[in-house]
């Protein structure tokens, strides 16, 4: 979605917007894209033909999908800068994370380690992979990806769920803070290992 310059409401990285469309109803959906990028990206998982994330998959339909509100609270990035952040993410909740991360690159030198950890059920279900490969990387970000239901294909990635690469990596931080998006069972989990490895409650992050 590309709106009008003087048309377009402002959003804090990793808020959700509520999309609408004609006859097909409301949506709710995390920007994707930073505040600073030119156009509003959304990351869809193909849903219902009678909802607005089915009908985005039809080629056929020409109706304009109208944002209606903006809500959440995102993640404030600006209030931890110098500090380490870490990404934990499961499937489309890379959505709201991707977006702090892209905000984030617009001042990288004001951030310690940007470590991301993306998890996913088969390795089809990856998202941004080429943006990952070089300007992720470009902004030295640190990817680990692990996948929960493995194929014949080959992967010599660590499989199970994401919140178990955790142990990992946050001893080696400096005043790490997490920011997290995924399902209500994995933020629930990954929050209550966060605490264990001895996270204050307010150094972990959930846009909404």
């Amino acid at each position: 979605m590309t709106p009008e310059p003087d048309e377009r409401p402002n959003f804090t990285a990793g808020q959700v917007a509520v999309l609408e469309m004609e006859e097909v109803g409301q949506t709710y959906m995390a920007f994707a894209s930073a505040p600073e990028d030119g156009a509003y990206e959304f990351l869809v998982k193909r849903g219902k033909e009678a909802s607005v994330a089915g009908a985005l998959f039809d080629s056929q339909l020409e109706k304009p999908v109208m944002l209606t509100n903006i809500i959440g609270r995102g993640f404030p990035v600006e209030s931890y800068r110098e500090h380490d952040l870490v990404f934990v993410a499961m499937g489309t909740g890379l959505a709201p994370l991707r977006s702090a991360l892209r905000h984030i690159f617009h001042a990288r030198a004001s951030y310690g380690h940007l470590i991301v950890l993306y998890g996913a059920r088969t390795i089809d279900d990856f998202c941004f992979e080429d943006e990952m490969d070089k300007e992720w990387r470009e902004h030295g970000v640190e990817l680990r990806q692990v996948i929960s239901r493995p194929d014949e294909r080959e992967w010599s990635g660590p499989t199970g769920y994401v919140q178990g690469l955790l142990d990992h990596v946050i001893p080696q931080l400096n005043q790490p803070v997490a920011l997290v998006c995924g399902s209500k069972p994995m933020m629930d989990q990954t929050r209550s290992r966060l605490l264990e490895l001895g996270f204050a409650p307010d150094k972990i992050l959930t846009n909404y």
